[in-house]
């Protein structure tokens, strides 16, 4: 961190952020964004949110007479509500508006691009509105996953460039501040998460903490922004590097014919040592798939390849493939001689985790799309996704299949991708011509299906 010294300028405008009446402004109205405006207008405090997305700004301010429309229903019709009926919020696709905040929190999306390398188009493009309007005494914070050095780096940049009269640190603060939303977590709200803040020097953590204490319950101060943007690598590279190590283990014993699932169950039963994770059909959300290829990009510009990393991270991307290999080789041995050509399968499940709506990178796709390169056809049933909608890599304009012994036995195969509480699984026992468990959510009817389940 930069020792920049905080000036008596300093200390009134970090006053103001602590005790102060400031409005702060929310670029991007999603899955982060929406539960943090939520958390800072419930403590009290005037809030914008700001988003290219028009139909988010009319689901949360919507006409006379009529009420929000909840686009993310985990969160619960009391947030829209309430944001909807306050005189303290309001949101717009004007990012000309950000010049009423005096605090601004980015919570833009950060993709992979087709090769797989970390695409920053949205964090620039939200820096390059935050500069058109910037003035002294602004809190810039920015929350999108993303490598060390991005928030001083290309972050900053256009602030630099398109506003040289005001230079970070001396005229206005910039920090990182990283997302630790869980979806669907009925355990943690958005303001029990303790919060991690970095700025660029001493003054902009000291700001941004003061401004965060007001809506979390826990703030937390680190050296730098680079240790705030790296400790968010870590967290979520933990997690994508152990469930790689699952999902080799899970492919490496069903050649040996041992059950990944008993070893798992028989493992957790040590009382230190081991901390349980799971296989599954491949990774899904924001932060787990992308995280570790946003760390590997960095490593390698350096020369510094991060060899454990990357491989775990080819481990998780091709396991979506590995499912429908095994539903093929099962549809073979169950007298098909095509395997999956011209078979009929449905995917249960298109959420990346259960009983949530969130599709965002979800394997499900990737299931979809290989049995289709094979020669299937495939549909799915989910009943908190009844259709799906453009996104950014995919528009696949399909419709979600209800569940019904009928439509059940219509399918050459099922395939659990996710395993949401709302699916009759001992219907789906009883009427499933074949079933593919990819979560062990048909452990409990493995009797029912005898020899029509196999689990990948």
């Amino acid at each position: 961190m930069s020792n920049t010294p905080a000036t008596d300028q300093h200390a009134s405008a970090i006053a103001r952020f602590s005790t102060g009446d400031v409005v702060v402004a929310v670029v991007g109205l999603g899955y982060v964004g929406l539960p943090l405006a939520h958390a800072f207008h419930e403590a009290g405090l005037s809030v914008l949110g700001v988003d290219t997305d028009p139909a988010k700004p009319r689901a949360l301010r919507p006409a006379a007479g009529e009420r929000p429309t909840p686009y993310l229903r985990h969160l619960g019709d009391e947030l829209y509500n309430a944001l909807a009926s306050s005189d303290r919020f309001d949101a717009t696709t004007d990012h000309t508006r950000l010049a009423q905040a005096d605090a601004i929190l980015v919570c833009v999306p950060t993709p992979l691009d087709e090769q797989h390398a970390p695409d920053l188009s949205y964090v620039v493009g939200a820096a390059l509105q935050i500069a058109r309007v910037l003035r002294p005494g602004m809190l810039v914070v920015l929350e999108s996953t993303t490598y060390p050095g991005t928030t001083r780096g290309e972050f900053l940049a256009p602030m630099r460039q398109l506003r040289p009269d005001l230079v970070p640190g001396r005229d206005y603060f910039v920090a990182f501040s990283p997302e630790r939303e869980d979806p669907g977590n009925p355990h943690f709200r958005t303001r029990d998460i303790p919060k991690l803040v970095g700025g660029i020097d001493e003054p902009a953590t000291r700001a941004a903490c003061a401004l965060y204490a007001r809506a979390f319950r826990s703030v937390i101060p680190v050296a730098s922004a680079e240790v705030a943007e790296s400790a968010k690598l870590l967290e979520n590279t933990f997690r994508g590097v152990n469930i790689a190590l699952v999902n080799e283990l899970k492919m490496v014993f069903d050649a040996m014919g041992v059950d990944i699932w008993q070893v798992i169950d028989a493992a957790s039963t040590k009382p230190f040592g081991f901390m349980r994770f799971t296989p599954g059909p491949g990774l899904g959300g924001h932060c787990i798939p992308i995280d570790p290829f946003y760390l590997a990009h960095k490593a390698r510009e350096l020369g510094r390849p991060s060899l454990f990393v990357e491989l775990a991270g080819v481990i998780n991307t091709r396991m979506p493939e590995y499912v429908v290999s095994k539903l093929d080789e099962a549809l073979r041995a169950r007298g098909s001689a095509d395997g999956l050509s011209g078979a009929r399968v449905l995917v249960l499940g298109l959420a990346y985790k259960p009983d949530i709506d969130d599709v965002r990178e979800s394997p499900s796709f990737e299931i979809i799309d290989h049995v289709r390169a094979r020669g299937g056809e495939c549909d799915y049933s989910d009943p908190l996704v009844p259709r799906t909608h453009a996104m950014r890599k995919r528009d696949l304009g399909m419709s979600s299949v209800e569940l019904t012994p009928a439509s059940v036995t219509s399918y050459d195969a099922l395939v659990l991708s996710t395993a949401h509480a709302a699916f009759d699984y001992e219907m789906i026992a009883r009427h499933a011509r074949l079933v593919v468990d990819t979560r062990n959510a048909f452990a409990a009817h493995a009797l029912t299906l005898a020899e029509r389940l196999v689990k990948a």
